[in-house]
Formats: structure tokens, sequence, C-alpha cells
């Protein structure tokens, strides 16, 4: 089971303007069974843990489910929203900037819409670089390409400054597209927000490929980066078997979590070692890497190494403790490092190796979404202006046990998800490459 956190149920409770005076322009029922959409009421949850044993208590602890309500707290031809998209680039980042526009403009009729330049510092005079006017027209087409219209950014900005932009620029509602980075700065924009007691929502979307956000179990572009990190190593895994004793060495995103490596593994199956930064391992040794693929070339001729970049960081030689404009913690190269010593060690043992080094990281978030991704961006991006709309505020839209949820920014932001070691991804990819064999001989 999901280990049980130490929040209190009030602390999952979701912020709002006020009170919601206004009908919404939706056509929707309140009830179910009417032969059209039902609106979703406050008091609708998600539990944080469905599965319990039998005769045991079940744990009441839940979030506030995502969805179209029936009063809203903004007049929609008088609201005037905008969006920013800030971190690196992701497929999806365009639909979900398209469906913000469509939902809002043609389900609720709101006509101001404004699309920031280049992050968080688009809000900021000293960069030059004056919002868009977003209609249906400037976005039709852009969800067939990938990057992000609006352009991104890295970096702390004051969420005074901000804020007195969105109040200068009468915004009501902000969107916030990115990771974790951006969402720990939506919840600064929101505070401060909160403090002036300004009328202002601030509404999170979660994006990243590493797919490292808490409470979305799967956040938009992910299976976009799979597909194409699949295709990469099934290339690497040709390369390998068209020497004697090729490798094909592949290094993925993933500077926390390892869960494109993981995922692209299983999905290609050509993988015969796959490391994370979630477990630890050793090169040198009876049951480190290099000799159980030495093993596995003097058995095959041949072998196929994923890594994700976080991975190994604790044996890169004179790696300084530095930090990003985001705050991210800089990494040494863990691909260029083991392409080394792959080829020092096996020289070493008098086995002539040829290792082809693959780095398709820019190339697997700047494609743009497949299927699945469209429809998951599609459903973020309407419950994100259902939430907005309704005058919540200070909020991410999740994706829990399959329901769309808001989660309040204070407890879905400043820890990144991880893959479980112990859970079913990395059992399977640990079946599927056999690595777990390491430490035998």
């Amino acid at each position: 089971m999901v280990e049980r956190p130490t929040w209190q149920p009030e602390q999952l409770e979701v912020s709002t303007l006020g009170e919601r005076k206004i009908n919404s322009p939706l056509k929707r029922s309140p009830r179910t069974g009417e032969g059209v959409s039902s609106y979703v009421p406050d008091d609708m949850r998600v539990l944080y843990e469905p599965r319990f044993r039998k005769g045991e208590p079940i744990d009441l602890l839940s979030f506030e489910r995502a969805g179209a309500r029936e009063d809203i707290y903004f007049d929609p031809p008088q609201t005037r929203m905008a969006m920013v998209t800030c971190g690196g680039l992701c497929p999806g980042i365009n639909n979900v900037i398209r469906s913000l526009v469509l939902e809002s403009w043609f389900n609720y009729g709101v006509r101001q819409i404004l699309g920031i330049r280049f992050g968080y510092e688009g809000f900021h005079s000293e960069f030059g670089s004056d919002p868009i006017e977003l209609t249906p027209a400037c976005v039709e087409g852009i969800h067939h390409q990938g990057g992000t219209i609006l352009g991104s950014s890295r970096g702390h900005q004051d969420p005074r400054d901000t804020v007195d932009q969105l109040v200068s620029r009468q915004i009501d509602i902000l969107y916030c597209i990115g990771g974790d980075g951006t969402q720990r700065g939506a919840h600064k924009i929101a505070k401060e927000v909160a403090r002036r007691q300004l009328p202002i929502a601030v509404i999170g979307i979660p994006k990243t490929i590493d797919n490292d956000i808490k409470f979305c179990f799967r956040t938009f572009g992910f299976y976009s980066a799979v597909s194409e990190a699949e295709t990469v190593i099934d290339r690497a895994h040709i390369e390998a078997r068209g020497v004697r004793n090729g490798v094909g060495l592949v290094k993925f995103m993933g500077r926390e979590a390892g869960f494109i490596a993981a995922a692209a593994t299983l999905a290609s199956g050509e993988a015969n070692f796959t490391l994370i930064p979630e477990v630890p391992f050793e090169l040198e040794g009876p049951g480190g890497l290099l000799n159980a693929l030495s093993r596995r070339l003097k058995s095959r001729e041949h072998a196929v190494v994923v890594v994700a970049e976080g991975a190994g960081q604790h044996l890169l030689p004179n790696h300084k403790e530095e930090f990003d404009a985001s705050g991210n913690r800089k990494l040494g190269d863990i691909g260029v490092f083991l392409k080394q010593r792959i080829t020092e060690y096996m020289h070493g043992q008098q086995m002539p190796v040829s290792v082809k080094y693959f780095d398709p990281s820019y190339h697997i978030r700047s494609v743009a979404a497949n299927a699945a991704d469209s429809l998951l961006c599609e459903e973020l991006a309407r419950a994100a202006v259902h939430a907005g709309m309704a005058g919540k505020t200070d909020i991410l839209i999740g994706l829990w046990h399959n329901h769309l949820i808001h989660v309040p920014l204070a407890v879905s932001t400043g820890v990144k998800k991880q893959l479980s070691p112990e859970g079913e991804l990395w059992t399977s990819v640990l079946a599927l490459t056999g690595q777990e064999k390491w430490k035998r001989d």
C-alpha cells in the first residue's frame, strides 16, 4: 500500500477566493442520469489510499475531486486570464496551452487570454517581452508541435514584482505550467496574492517528462518521452549487435527519478542493465557493474546499458556541488564517465570492446505529444479552467488513482516523487534484465 503521509486532513483542504455567485455557462446537470455530463460538488472526494485489508478500518484521508462546478466565482465576459510555461521543454505543453484557450473561450466565454513570454521573467519589463493575446485562431494546430509557443525560462523571480504585474495587467486567473520549481514559484505568488487579499486565482498544471511530481501518477509528456526513449534503446541494441563485444550505452533524463529509464527498458525489452538514482550501484568488485558487464559480453558478445542522468553520481571524481538557476543540483555526466570506465576496464581484461554512446535527452523532450499524452493534456487543462473559474487557488491539478484532483501547492511542492525500489515497476525491470544477479557468480 501507499505509505500514509503525516498531514492532517485540513492540510488537503483547498483555498478559494470567496463565495461563488454566478451560474456556470456550461450545459451540464447537477444530477446524473439526465443525458448530459454532471457538475462536480465540492464535497466529492478521492481517497488518498483506496486499497484496504478486509476487516480493517478505511483511511478517509482524501483530496477534493477536480471538475466543473455548478456555480463559479468569476464572470466570464469580465475575466482576464494568463498562462505561463516555465522550466525545460516537454511534449504536450502546446496541447495544454491550446486546451486552456479553447475551454475558456468556447465553453466559458472568456475573451481576454494572455500568454506570458519566456516563463516568470516575462512578467518583468526589463526582459522586454510583451504578452501574447491568445485566441482560438492563434493556437490552431499548435498541438502538433513540440516545445512551447510562449517560450520558457528558469530562475527565481520576486513574487512581489510578479503580483504587481498581475494587478497592473488586471489578470484574474494565472495558470502556471511547469515542474516542481515552477509550482514552488506559483505557491509563492499565491501567498503574496493572499497577503494582499487580492481576488486572483493561481492554478498549477504539472509538467515534467521525469514524471517526478507528487500526487500526479503520470505527468503529461512522460509517455511521449518513453516512446522516443524506447526507439533509442532499440537502435542501441542494433549497434551493439553489429560488432563483437559491442555495448550500447544510453543516457536518459531523470535527475532524481528513474521513471523514463525504467519504463523505456520495459517498453523496449532490449536493455540488459538499467541504472537509476533510486537504486545505488557499484562499479568495481565482484558485485559491480563492470564485472557483470564483462560476464555478459563473454557469454553473448553484446550488451545494452541504460542509465538515468542522476544515477551513480557518487562515483564521479571531483564533482562539485553546484546548482542551476532553478535550484536543481548540477549533475556530472554519468554517461561519458561510464563510457570511459567500461572501455578502460575491458581493455584491462584484454577484451576488445566497442562502446556506442547515445544521449538523446533534448531530442525526447522536444517532440510533439503522442495520443496518450494529448488526452491527458486535454483533461488537465480543462480541469484547470474549471478550478480557476470557480475561484479555487494555490492548487495543483493532480492525477490520483485515475481521478483528477485539487492538491494544495503547499503539500505538492518541495519533495519530488521517486520510483520505489520495492514497487512493481522496478521489480519488472529486474525480472526483464536479470540484473539482480550481479551479486551472484
